[in-house]
């Protein structure tokens, strides 16, 4: 695995005012950086001995021994019953999949939020659909049903779904998502990308990631989960061109299969997963704990309460693009992941949404902090140190914007 920081300049350019002596602080101190994210897949022994039974069974795609040994031990750990588990070559393409085997209506809206990652409105436009982005809640970072039912009257046109998004792995209140369908007759769907350690059994189809930036990385891939055994075998013909039985397609579709080899790097993942999970709790430990005394700062709601992420998410007073430079000029980097949110992205501006006002704050002011397994009780007290340092001197323990 690379050591270098996983940082798309795009990203670090978009990223605002201030950012232009970071990219000269990096240039100088990339050898001494400590990266927002570095992924960490298992090691090629690790995965070896799947490869090798590849080789031998001659079998690469199309619902192999792999993918098929994959879904079987994640409905095991997900408590879903055999057959509840449909894994999809990437969770983008797995939320598009979960919309066309609903039947979402084409041309009609599908109420998300903007404050996600990009792969949200994309999906719903690849199935048909136009986003309409609804404003989170402030004390989840997530939808709220009760909020979204009461905007539903003010929508001009057809809502045909909605994208309940988990903001970086927090937990959704699936039972309160179910209620809200069964009232409003819409069907929902629940972005859980980074999810993994918090997704549960439902009904509603929940969509988790594994890709390399994942809790549960396997380079690239996915899958949807959900208790609907119609609606599994829907969403199966969906990522198979509509076949089912046949060679005859039977729904619009996709083809959204996992290969043989990414089910290796997941069965492998799968297999370290207590280890995982047990470095990303001590991530999370570690922050709070060093964290503790900036009282200017404070994590994501349900930050280190019993889950965890591969991401550490802050809400500073003010000015996190301005942050962003300044980290970097310690050799800190870090990222606005969801930036000012998808209504001010150029593919998705034209889009219909409601009022902002909390994605607005929070795209102001959230900022990535570093987060990968190999971090050390030290790192995050550099961190800590530099973010304090940025926010300026200590008063009575209380630290104040400089």
């Amino acid at each position: 695995m690379s050591t270098q920081p996983y940082r798309p300049t795009s990203d670090l350019m978009a990223a605002g005012p201030g950012i232009e002596t970071g990219l000269a602080a990096l240039a100088r101190h990339t050898s001494n950086l400590m990266p927002v994210m570095r992924p960490k897949l298992p090691s090629s022994d690790e995965i070896l001995p799947y490869l090798q039974a590849i080789d031998r069974r001659q079998w690469y795609s199309n619902w192999g021994p792999l993918v098929s040994q994959l879904e079987e031990q994640l409905c095991r750990h997900l408590a879903v019953e055999a057959g509840g588990v449909v894994t999809t070559a990437n969770a983008t393409v797995g939320l598009t999949v979960a919309l066309l085997a609903l039947e979402a209506p084409r041309g009609s809206y599908c109420v998300m939020p903007s404050w996600t990652f990009a792969a949200t409105p994309h999906a719903a436009l690849a199935a048909g659909l136009e986003p309409w982005f609804h404003d989170v809640d402030p004390r989840t970072w997530a939808l709220d049903p009760d909020e979204v039912a009461g905007s539903l009257r003010g929508i001009h046109g057809r809502v045909g779904a909605v994208f309940v998004v988990s903001p970086f792995g927090a937990p959704i209140d699936l039972a309160a998502w179910e209620d809200f369908e069964e009232r409003t007759g819409i069907r929902v769907v629940i972005d859980a990308a980074a999810s993994f350690d918090t997704a549960k059994p439902s009904r509603l189809p929940v969509v988790v990631s594994l890709h390399a930036t994942k809790i549960l990385p396997a380079g690239e891939g996915g899958f949807v989960a959900t208790t609907d055994e119609k609606l599994r075998n829907r969403m199966m013909a969906c990522c198979n061109f509509g076949f089912r039985g046949s060679r005859s397609a039977i729904l619009p579709s996709l083809n959204a299969k996992m290969s043989e080899y990414h089910a290796a790097v997941a069965l492998a993942s799968l297999a370290n997963w207590p280890r995982t999970r047990a470095q990303h709790a001590q991530i999370s430990e570690w922050y709070r704990e060093s964290f503790r005394s900036i009282d200017a700062v404070e994590f994501q709601p349900g930050y280190g309460t019993g889950w965890v992420s591969s991401t550490t998410s802050v809400v500073l007073p003010a000015r996190a693009p301005a942050a962003l430079g300044r980290l970097l000029e310690r050799n800190v980097e870090s990222r606005p992941w969801w930036g000012a949110g998808c209504h001010v992205q150029p593919a998705f501006a034209a889009c219909a949404r409601g009022p902002l006002p909390v994605t607005e704050d929070l795209g102001k002011r959230v900022l990535g902090l570093p987060h990968y397994p190999d971090m050390r009780a030290q790192d995050i007290e550099r961190v800590a140190e530099a973010v304090a340092e940025i926010l300026g001197c200590c008063i009575d323990g209380a630290f104040q914007v400089a």
